[in-house]
């Protein structure tokens, strides 16, 4: 893939207006009612700072990830494409709009698969990129319905 879907900026100033602090909102509520009884050691959320998803969870490993230090102080500095971690060593990874933000996506879901422990779990939470597209910028202005995802995947 050639780049992110969109870009990192873009989302930042998305997550600001009104629609974006409600999705905000929404997804620390999901992310929090969800993750509360996900148990293991060590859980990574790679991406999105104003987001805390791994507050609530329980387990004594928890780390934010980014990829660059625009966003604030990361715990870890890292590339989505090329996880520091062994293989099956996550219990818990959450990916909040990081697949739109990634310069390849496949290979982040590739590198995040390796690192999951057998029964390890996965939380994806990501926009519909075709909602961003020139024809829809006026409808996510609005507050129109947008696309949204979330996928909540367990490895095998």
């Amino acid at each position: 893939m050639s780049g992110p879907i969109i870009g990192s900026s873009d989302l930042a100033q998305w997550m600001q207006t009104p629609i974006g602090q409600l999705l905000l909102k929404w997804e620390q509520d999901l992310a929090d009612e969800l993750t509360v009884d996900w148990f293991g050691y060590h859980a990574l959320q790679l991406g999105l700072p104003p987001l805390q998803a791994l507050r609530q969870n329980r387990m004594p490993h928890r780390w934010l990830a980014l990829d660059s230090l625009e966003c604030g102080s990361p715990q870890l500095r890292i590339d989505p494409c090329a996880l520091p971690f062994a293989d099956d060593s996550l219990d818990l990874v959450v990916l909040p709009h990081t697949l739109e933000l990634s310069p390849d996506p496949h290979a982040t879901l590739r590198e995040v698969a390796r690192v999951l422990v057998p029964e390890g779990r996965l939380l994806i939470l990501g926009l519909n990129p075709n909602s961003r597209s020139e024809e829809h910028t006026s409808e996510l202005q609005s507050q129109s319905t947008i696309s949204y995802a979330v996928f909540c995947l367990k490895k095998k």
